[in-house]
């Protein structure tokens, strides 16, 4: 239940910042920011968690001293970064991200369908390259509205699609693998 609470804050978070730099100073809502990434690290206790969380803890930490909201609006592009770096990593010290995800349903996956993970975790990697530079100009040089409706909405949806995109070519290329 911790993890589910923690994971919907980090959902919510450009939600949060939104509202909460309408009615305080960035470095009030700093402190909220603190205390979401933290949570979040110690309820999932996953690596890239806690890099995020350090990550965000020097944010917070910024916005706090300097009183100003952009330090905020980066954490959506450190967490991509921290994911581009989980999933890139793993190309250069297989198996894939992917892969790794695959044989926890499936341990003996066919040579192709190793292929497969490790193109996926290409194409999740080109998804964080893009979506940190449309996070980080959004951050830069778009209003706070518009920051939170691409990082607490576009980017979920897109995050789906990529997802759902992938299921039915899985679905194709599981098809063939098995015909093939």
């Amino acid at each position: 239940m911790r993890v589910i609470i923690a994971s919907l804050l980090m959902l919510v978070y450009p939600l949060l910042v939104y509202v909460g730099l309408a009615r305080f100073e960035p470095r009030i809502v700093a402190a909220l920011l603190a205390a979401v990434v933290v949570l979040r690290a110690l309820v999932t206790r996953e690596r890239v968690w806690l890099f995020a969380a350090a990550g965000g803890v020097v944010l917070a930490a910024v916005a706090a001293i300097v009183n100003d909201a952009i330090a905020l609006k980066l954490y959506p592009v450190l967490v991509n970064a921290s994911l581009l770096a989980l999933f890139g990593i793993s190309l250069l010290k297989p198996p894939s991200m992917i892969e790794r995800l695959a044989r926890l349903r499936e341990p003996q996956l066919p040579p192709a369908a190793v292929i497969y993970t490790r193109r996926v975790t290409q194409v999740w990697c080109v998804f964080f390259v893009v979506n940190g530079l449309v996070a980080l100009g959004t951050a830069l040089w778009a209003s706070n509205a518009t920051w939170a409706l691409y990082n607490g909405f576009i980017a979920y949806v897109l995050m789906g699609l990529l997802f759902a995109g992938e299921w039915l070519v899985r679905r194709r290329v599981r098809g063939n693998i098995a015909h093939g």
